[in-house]
């Protein structure tokens, strides 16, 4: 059976490609739609448009974005080098397979002009792996959302080393345009931000919790009735500024409580 890769487009003032019509790729269509692009779709798999189409349909009548569904059937593309020079942006959001990517990359490469940014949305492949040796490199970035999109707005760019700061620049301009918060990471590292930090936590909840301080239930408690609700509104450094007893105070407190686990806990 052939594999399944797709997009979507905007074509108002600028035009937008989305490759990969399954989660991910819906949802940023919906959030593009949003913004106040038209948005089209494509898949090699009919089925996966169908899905895509009424997965979009049903949530249209849920969430704020005013355009009418039709705007998304009318503006379906079956060929990915169709009307190549009216997009700008091309945002990649395939399985997190290595090679297919590579592969989607490669055919892109070829046939995009120079201001075309090639955007992928893997949250687990660095761009030294995704874009060295195309011809196009300096047009390349990750930009990883966090799932859904369309209520989550934080999305992580990570630029390959080669990757030029005007592409990091109108990525990140696109971003708060469609209404997200963009982070530039200023070089790749694995799992990027998000992710280090979020299994930073889930590793000492699977210890807490298999050591037998506190029970699963509670554990969650302790972050949606507590830190979580703190860190919506504030991130974990803006919290150590406003420390009762001062910024240097929690920093040494911070210090300290490292050290321990580091020796007592994670040697």
């Amino acid at each position: 059976p052939a594999k399944s890769f797709g997009g979507c487009a905007a074509a108002v003032d600028y035009s937008y490609k989305l490759l990969y019509c399954g989660l991910i790729g819906r949802s940023w269509a919906m959030v593009f739609a949003g913004g106040g692009f038209r948005v089209k779709l494509y898949d090699i798999v009919q089925q996966q448009i169908t899905s895509a189409l009424e997965y979009i349909s049903k949530y249209l009548l849920l969430e704020w974005f005013t355009l009418s569904s039709e705007v998304y059937y009318s503006c379906i593309n079956w060929r990915i080098s169709n009307a190549i020079y009216y997009y700008f942006l091309f945002q990649e959001c395939t399985p997190e397979k290595l090679e297919l990517k590579k592969k989607i990359f490669g055919q892109l490469d070829l046939i995009v002009s120079n201001d075309v940014i090639l955007s992928s949305s893997t949250s687990t492949l660095l761009p030294t792996k995704l874009f060295t040796g195309l011809k196009h490199v300096k047009q390349c970035i990750v930009a990883h959302p966090v799932n859904p999109p369309y209520y989550v707005p934080l999305v992580e760019l990570v630029p390959h080393p080669e990757t030029e700061p005007s592409t990091v620049d109108k990525t990140h301009a696109l971003m708060k345009k469609i209404g997200q918060s963009p982070v530039k990471l200023t070089k790749e590292i694995d799992g990027f931000v998000l992710n280090r930090l979020q299994y930073a936590v889930i590793s000492e909840a699977w210890r807490l919790v298999g050591e037998g301080v506190i029970s699963p239930a509670d554990l969650d408690l302790v972050m949606s009735d507590g830190l979580g609700m703190r860190y919506a509104f504030i991130g974990p450094l803006e919290t150590m500024h406003l420390n009762a007893e001062g910024y240097s105070q929690c920093i040494f407190c911070s210090y300290k409580l490292s050290q321990f686990l580091s020796k007592h806990i994670y040697s």
